[in-house]
């Protein structure tokens, strides 16, 4: 019985997706068919290269490559750092700071737009993909709470091994700690990833140039360009999806063990 429940709810959570890629394969899909046609009866690739060709897609889809792999990158290295300093070191202010870095999960990121914007228009950092990659690498602190839980978890005999073998800090954070906590790494490498890929707010207001747009502001140009052709722009829709699809696959073997190791335990 509990299989089928899992069964049925998996079926709810993939119709959606099924009905996207029926329709990004009929033609002239201007209106959504009723019932749903998940296989239509006369397939065609014509959306595909329509949404790969117009609006400068090719362009924003490798826009939203290198910011989202830079960012990602970016964040999963602080994340490790700041939690592998929380987990294993005392030092003055240190539950104050994390628990500060926390409670900044609570605020909505539309609240911070007005004073984000400010402050990286005085550094330079609008209409560019540096400033994209910096404020998506700066959103760490979920992944500070997952891997601090998991390297709290790591027996303090092997630290103290390390550090008769002469091993320095940074030695034992990259040969020990990190090893150890890949688990964890691919948890907070896939939802880092497909929070950077998927960002539309800052995305928007950050960059007025066509050719530094990233994939959702491009998907919602299409919107904007082709009405309700809905076959081109759900062709767009799962060329912009297949990326995460591909990170997830990547991890998915450590995926589970990372959420059940790390913050999320208990």
């Amino acid at each position: 019985m509990v299989y089928l429940l899992l069964l049925a709810g998996a079926l709810v959570m993939l119709l959606p997706f099924a009905y996207m890629v029926g329709i990004s394969f009929s033609p002239n899909a201007y209106i959504l068919p009723s019932p749903a046609e998940i296989i239509p009866a006369h397939p065609t690739l014509s959306n595909y290269m329509s949404a790969w060709t117009d609006n400068n897609f090719g362009q924003a889809f490798f826009n939203s490559a290198i910011v989202a792999s830079s960012a990602t990158l970016l964040s999963v290295l602080l994340s490790a750092t700041l939690s592998f300093a929380f987990a294993r070191y005392q030092f003055p202010g240190r539950n104050i700071l994390f628990y500060g870095m926390l409670a900044t999960m609570t605020v909505p990121g539309i609240v911070l737009i007005i004073p984000q914007f400010v402050l990286a228009s005085r550094l330079g950092l609008t209409n560019n993909r540096l400033g994209l990659i910096v404020v998506y690498g700066a959103g760490m602190a979920f992944g500070v709470y997952m891997l601090k839980g998991f390297f709290e978890e790591i027996p303090q005999e092997l630290f103290d091994a390390a550090a008769i073998d002469g091993c320095g800090i940074l030695r034992t954070f990259w040969s020990i700690a990190l090893p150890l906590a890949r688990p964890a790494l691919a948890a907070v490498t896939i939802f880092s990833f497909a929070a950077n890929w998927e960002e539309f707010t800052w995305a928007t207001i950050s960059t007025n140039d066509a050719s530094l747009y990233t994939l959702p502001v491009a998907i919602q140009q299409y919107y904007s360009a082709h009405g309700t052709n809905w076959g081109i722009i759900f062709a767009a829709s799962v060329l912009a999806i297949l990326p995460e699809i591909l990170v997830f696959l990547v991890f998915q073997r450590q995926f589970v063990s990372g959420l059940r190791s790390g913050g999320m335990k208990g």
